[in-house]
């Protein structure tokens, strides 16, 4: 066997970041994987081109007819993605809002019953408020950190259970092996948004999850610079979303997935010193006299700060945290445009810090840390509150 053929999936997390999905060229003899720029690939024969098109009807690996289905470059990038989130299979989708359309629409109908958490992003909350029942698929939004709630809210056509394992923006810390077993008695599908901690904090399969989603834009791809949705779970509720990804049109392009394949090889580095970043900010923001709160989930302060302690791996909290200053919206302002390093901008899981002031919610500050020193941007927030 050659040494290229090695078998990386039950080595380290850090290893299959790099190696999983990916080995030399057999032509050129190129480490790293092409960008596979084509539409489609051609065969000898017209029996050998039918027999592909029977065998890609049931999804089979490492066939590629078309790249809307299936292309070279993004199955790398799907291979090393089931690696990390401890998967059967996976699919790589064009955007995070791709991700949760295909794992909601390929698992609800017309007249089915689906639970959401009550704080998630913007688009999802569209989702579940106009776009579902406009379909006919009723929707019920639920406190989660109450999950007796989820409880209530159950109704004989209950199919799903979705929820923002950290919400955005409250940081809600969902209690998922508890949520499980409620959505797994009812027979219902139990989908998790894990975009806001990535597999190197929080692996939602291997704590009763069904499918993960993710916005791979934010933690996976972690540059700004490319767009990308991830759907993970078994092999057979992954059929399920790929025909409806494949008909919906929702495939990454080879570029962006040449790009998301570079990204995730320093993942374990990133998000492991965006969190210790994140850690330091919040200890240093709760010691000053203009904040009201800090919400993070690595804090004592937090409500579900023991929960994460017992569901995050390897003591990391992930790169997100929230400020509320005591005064109102013209303070907010005043800190947000003071600050120098991070750009004011929407988007998160970044190498760089951004911060994001909420006026919707009662003017709360979300920063998603980067991978800076962490004294210059303590400083930098420093002079932003001396400016106020």
């Amino acid at each position: 066997m050659s040494r290229y053929d090695t078998d990386y999936t039950k080595m380290g997390l850090a290893t299959r970041a790099i190696k999983v999905g990916e080995a030399r060229e057999p032509i050129t003899k190129a480490l790293n994987t092409p960008i596979f720029e084509t539409s489609s690939y051609g065969y000898e024969t017209a029996e050998e081109y039918d027999e592909m098109l029977k065998r890609g009807a049931d999804w089979e690996e490492d066939l590629f007819i078309y790249s809307r289905t299936t292309n070279p470059t993004t199955d790398a990038v799907r291979k090393k993605v089931m690696a990390l989130e401890g998967s059967e299979d996976a699919i790589i989708c064009s955007c995070g809002m791709a991700a949760i359309s295909n794992a909601l629409l390929s698992n609800l109908n017309a007249g089915d019953h689906v639970i959401c958490s009550d704080d998630t992003f913007m688009c999802t909350s569209s989702m579940f408020a106009d776009i579902l029942p406009a379909k006919g698929i009723e929707t019920s939004r639920v406190e989660i950190l109450d999950i007796e709630n989820i409880e209530k809210a159950m109704r004989p056509n209950t199919k799903v259970v979705y929820l923002e394992v950290l919400s955005n923006p409250q940081l809600k810390l969902a209690n998922l092996p508890a949520i499980a077993q409620i959505a797994h008695k009812h027979g219902c599908k139990f989908i998790v948004d894990n975009t806001f901690l990535s597999p190197i904090v929080l692996k939602p399969l291997q704590l009763g999850a069904d499918i993960v989603v993710h916005s791979g834009t934010k933690y996976y791809v972690g540059h700004g610079d490319a767009l990308c949705g991830i759907v993970a779970g078994s092999r057979q509720d992954m059929d399920k979303v790929r025909y409806y990804y494949d008909n919906f049109g929702s495939h990454i392009s080879p570029f962006n997935s040449w790009l998301l394949l570079r990204s995730i090889k320093t993942m374990p580095l990133r998000v492991k010193q965006q969190s210790a970043n994140a850690l330091a900010l919040a200890k240093w923001f709760e010691t000053r006299d203009e904040v009201d709160f800090v919400t993070y989930p690595g804090l004592e302060s937090h409500k579900q700060h023991e929960l994460a302690k017992q569901i995050f791996e390897d003591g990391v909290f992930g790169g997100m945290l929230c400020v509320h200053l005591k005064d109102g919206y013209e303070q907010m302002c005043k800190f947000v445009d003071a600050t120098k390093i991070p750009p004011v901008a929407t988007s998160l899981g970044d190498v760089v810090t951004l911060v994001f002031p909420k006026s919707a919610y009662n003017n709360l500050i979300r920063i998603s840390t980067g991978c800076e020193d962490v004294n210059d941007l303590i400083a930098d927030f420093t002079q932003a509150f001396e400016q106020m």
